[in-house]
């Protein structure tokens, strides 16, 4: 069962409290103030606090901030017998999961107890599907250059230095990232990703740093932003080459401070978070035109880790073949579907212009439509770069009777799907995909009168 701690300097209270949650079944600990209360979070794994405001030696407010800091996935419910609606509102500002006003009303401490515990296997369950994903997705191949970027990725990893890995589109830029994540201290801690590229630079801002309810037109409530969520772990910022001028000066005062205020907020936050950057663009050239500020460059680029494209490492095609050929077998299939020696030839001799995200799409698209066991080189001529010279005339035939717009609007509804597919539902991704950002994507499917599916 779950552990609680109660951190009040009212023997009574603890006394109650610690007789109902334990005729409930639950763990309960108890400390009179709050420097015994932080001692005995930082002794044992608990799950919530009950923190009562007014308290010796250090107020219950400086302690929720303390425990804010050092254990941020930890619920704290604050309880006060001189209770206010400024007090209350303060303490879930600086992130207290309820507010209870003594004498404690049995039926509604037990419903925050069960709300905020549901809150935090909530937490769990989704820092086991975060792992899960590291499993899933594995760095593949032994060529010189793969086995580079593994040594810099085991060496850059027990550091919390910054990070900026280059190369182009589809090598796997965000799986180093979370490579050097699973593989540092703060691996229990969240990932979170932002992709500078697919948000609009009038939201990126919101995105990267929260906002305050009303802070603008559509801040219906207040929102926290990817800093603050990444507390204790690592952000990840793709395509930082496509973050504006403005942006940047922001971004780098934050990686000077590890301070920030939140979109119409005044109170500073203080964080803790790894950084870790990349980019497909020339980021030398960037600085050169003026479109990325340098200074801001030597604060990312500690330790920087080049991709190479799949084209430099051919001497791993076999092993991503099969690793893909694995991973996208038919559920009935006994076997994993295998390449003939031709059709390897044809492989390693294409450019692969999309690199490891090509092949994967190439390997998942020839298991579904190809009924060879051993792939031919014709099957592969075929499928390789997405179509066969036969399946393209029969695409040019589907629009045979329509005008230029009717066209190019089926067109775009039917690629529009198949992303969204591939993508899970999720509209950034597909927007990612398609090169366009989240909101004009929103905007096409309306007006394709389209809707998401999952």
């Amino acid at each position: 069962m779950s552990t609680i701690l109660i951190i009040d300097d009212e023997p009574g209270i603890r006394t109650v409290l610690r007789d109902i949650l334990e005729d409930e079944g639950y763990t309960v600990l108890d400390a009179e103030d709050g420097i015994q209360g932080l001692g005995d979070l930082a002794a044992n794994e608990v799950d919530l606090v009950f923190l009562d405001v007014w308290l010796h030696n250090m107020g219950g407010m400086d302690v929720l901030k303390k425990m804010r800091e050092q254990y941020p996935d930890v619920e704290v419910i604050m309880i006060s017998g001189h209770a206010s609606i400024s007090l209350a509102v303060q303490a879930t500002k600086m992130g207290a999961f309820d507010f209870l006003e003594k004498p404690l009303s049995l039926d509604r401490t037990m419903t925050v107890v069960r709300n905020a515990l549901a809150m935090e296997d909530l937490r769990k369950e989704n820092r086991s599907l975060k792992k899960s994903i590291f499993i899933d997705d594995r760095m593949i191949g032994s060529s010189p250059g793969m086995k580079a970027v593994r040594g810099l990725i085991e060496q850059a990893a027990a550091s919390d230095s910054r990070i900026l890995i280059l190369g182009e589109n589809g090598t796997g830029k965000e799986l180093v990232a979370r490579e050097v994540h699973a593989r540092s201290t703060r691996s229990a801690g969240p990932f979170v990703e932002l992709n500078c590229a697919a948000i609009p630079e009038s939201l990126i801002e919101s995105e990267l740093f929260g906002h305050e309810k009303g802070a603008f037109t559509s801040a219906l409530a207040r929102r926290r932003g990817k800093l603050e969520v990444s507390n204790h772990g690592t952000l990840f910022l793709d395509e930082i080459a496509d973050m504006s001028l403005v942006t940047q000066a922001k971004v780098l005062r934050v990686l000077q401070e590890m301070r920030f205020e939140r979109v119409g907020a005044e109170e500073s936050i203080s964080v803790d978070v790894r950084v870790i950057s990349a980019t497909n663009k020339d980021i030398q050239e960037q600085i050169r035109k003026g479109r990325f500020r340098e200074d801001l460059f030597f604060r990312i680029n500690v330790v920087p880790i080049l991709l190479p494209p799949l084209r430099e490492r051919m001497d791993d095609m076999s092993e991503l073949v099969g690793y893909f050929m694995q991973k996208f077998k038919r559920p009935s299939a006994k076997e994993a579907k295998t390449v003939s020696s031709e059709g390897m030839r044809i492989l390693r001799s294409y450019h692969w212009p999309g690199n490891i995200r090509e092949l994967k799409n190439f390997v998942e698209r020839i298991n579904i439509m190809c009924e060879e066991e051993v792939i031919s080189a014709d099957s592969v001529k075929s499928f390789l770069g997405g179509t066969s010279q036969g399946q393209a005339n029969e695409a040019l035939t589907a629009y045979a009777d329509m005008t230029l717009a009717q066209a190019r609007e089926s067109f775009e509804r039917d690629l529009i799907a198949a992303r969204l597919r591939e993508a899970s539902g999720n509209i950034s991704r597909a927007a990612e995909s398609l090169g366009v950002y989240a909101s004009n994507l929103h905007s096409k499917m309306k007006k394709l009168k389209m809707s998401v599916e999952k």
